[in-house]
């Protein structure tokens, strides 16, 4: 988890937003009696479901990167969306017999959403302690007989293609074409736009 929050550029503020969001995940995740019957690999697992995409979020407001914060939540949604009507639709019963909402996997498919626009966004180098522990998450589900091994590699895909669809490389000059009319007369140029911050 360190090596995930050393990579990218927080703020203060975004420290701080990625902390409470660690501490509210391991206090109101679960009741007390289920947290208690959970094992180490588990708990470790859920807690890294959240801080993964916690922290591309945070890497978006660390940057001052509106654009990738619009492509993150796009991503999110579209993510959180596709996973819940598949779960429905598929109906796949869960190794433990709990429920039959085990396809995709919604923890990796969440873990991997956030892994992937970590990578997509601000480059390999970044996103690859990401997906380590997105994969330890997927581990996770698996270990603990929440999931099958087809329903991780189920909820990865959708996660990363949720990435895929909605996000772009972010660039720190970006040169754009600007074509218009201004005062009567036709105006032509270019805007130019260079990021210090990532």
């Amino acid at each position: 988890m360190v090596p995930i929050i050393a990579t990218l550029k927080l703020s203060g503020l975004a420290r701080i937003i990625l902390a409470v969001i660690v501490l509210l995940s391991q206090v109101l995740g679960n009741a007390p009696e289920l947290e208690a019957q959970k094992s180490g690999i588990e708990r470790t697992g859920d807690i890294l479901q959240v801080v993964i995409p916690a922290v591309a979020f945070s890497a978006t407001v660390g940057n001052h990167d509106s654009e990738g914060r619009a492509q993150f939540v796009k991503s999110f949604l579209a993510n959180f969306t596709v996973t819940a009507l598949l779960k429905f639709v598929i109906a796949k019963e869960r190794p433990d017999g709990t429920n039959d909402r085990s396809m995709p996997s919604g923890h990796t498919s969440t873990a991997f959403q956030g892994a992937s626009f970590i990578h997509l966004r601000y480059g390999w180098e970044k996103g690859f302690p990401a997906y380590l522990g997105a994969t330890f998450v997927g581990f996770s589900r698996v270990y603990a007989d929440k999931h099958y091994v087809s329903d991780v590699v189920g909820g990865a895909a959708v996660g990363i293609l949720s990435s895929v669809l909605f996000t772009d490389r972010f660039e720190r000059l970006k040169v754009t074409p600007v074509a218009g009319e201004g005062r009567g007369e036709g105006r032509y140029g270019v805007q130019v736009r260079l990021s210090l911050l990532h």
